[in-house]
């Protein structure tokens, strides 16, 4: 690896024509990958990729005429302190702000590529192309936010936020709300009917714990395993089992932590605030993202919540 301060005018031509082929590809993956549900915006990353051809055939042609046919291949990790930029497939699923913001960020820095290599340049052509360049990715910083007024109109804007809200609500709102009411209400009963019954905190802490890390890990295999996401849209089956499993260890522990507590009705009373307080966050979610009535969400999860707190006491007090 080597420092940008020590390439020649040669390398700084190669590597700028393999920084243009990459990002025009990258935007490229990126209207690919939102074609299917946000055509519009993916209407708006193709014509920066095609922009991005038009550069890179410029710095070709000066380079053919500098340095001969052939193109040594320079990339962004062969030169140290240079950018880098998270490969497409780890950003999956897509989402239009999240590429939007990508965009801003890699055509600043390469506006500061292009002129820190202007100023290194000796030769008059190839400063006046790197330095025109400069000033187009300089214009390019907000070059998203303007190809989306000409191209995409203000119904097609609302109607790909909505699609964004439903794919939202799909991958992570509907996984971890399952998660979260699973592990809030099923481990209610074996927590307070190992408390009851035994009388002592550490024994349902063991108890609670045991059955919220059981159950987030039952959860997490059943949702991810419910289906791949091809059809209904709901995302990478690994990604929705994680969030369901992750929230239903979540929704079991904040009960169990209570109970270590040394002093057992100390303890009692804090998990039963604990439970109340995880009973209205459910009440919200389902009100907030699921268009649920806010009184009839509240009614149906404390009565569910209800039952079953009422089992584990009647369980282990018997």
């Amino acid at each position: 690896m080597r420092n940008f301060d020590e390439l020649t005018e040669k390398e700084i031509l190669a590597l700028a024509i393999g920084n243009e082929e990459e990002d025009g590809r990258i935007y490229a993956d990126f209207a690919e990958g939102l074609r299917a549900d946000f055509p519009a915006t993916a209407k708006v990353f193709a014509e920066m990729a095609t922009q991005e051809g038009d550069h890179r055939r410029q710095l070709i042609d000066l380079y053919r005429e500098k340095f001969g046919e052939h193109i040594p291949l320079i990339r962004r990790q062969d030169v140290r302190g240079f950018v880098q930029h998270r490969p497409v497939w780890q950003m999956r699923p897509l989402s239009i702000e999240v590429t939007r913001k990508q965009a801003q960020v890699m055509e600043a820095e390469t506006e500061r590529f292009y002129q820190l290599a202007a100023t290194r340049s000796t030769d008059a052509s190839i400063r006046k192309l790197l330095g025109d360049l400069a000033e187009v990715e300089a214009q390019h910083e907000h070059i998203a936010d303007r190809l989306v007024e000409e191209n995409v109109p203000s119904a097609v804007a609302h109607q790909e936020q909505e699609t964004q809200r439903r794919l939202f609500l799909l991958q992570v709102i509907q996984p971890g709300l399952a998660g979260l009411m699973d592990g809030s209400v099923s481990t209610l009963a074996p927590v307070f009917a190992a408390a009851f019954a035994t009388g002592r905190s550490w024994d349902a802490f063991v108890v609670g714990l045991a059955a919220s890390i059981g159950a987030g890990i039952s959860m997490g295999f059943a949702e991810a395993l419910s289906d791949n996401g091809s059809l209904t849209g709901r995302g990478a089956p690994w990604l929705r089992g994680g969030i369901c499993g992750l929230m239903t260890t979540l929704g079991g522990i904040g009960h169990t932590l209570p109970f270590l507590i040394q002093s057992f009705w100390t303890a009692m009373a804090v998990a039963i605030a604990v439970v109340i307080v995880e009973l209205a966050i459910i009440s919200w979610i389902r009100w907030r993202y699921m268009d649920t009535p806010p009184i009839s969400a509240a009614v149906q999860v404390g009565f569910g919540g209800a039952l079953v707190f009422a089992t584990g006491i009647l369980i282990g007090s018997s």
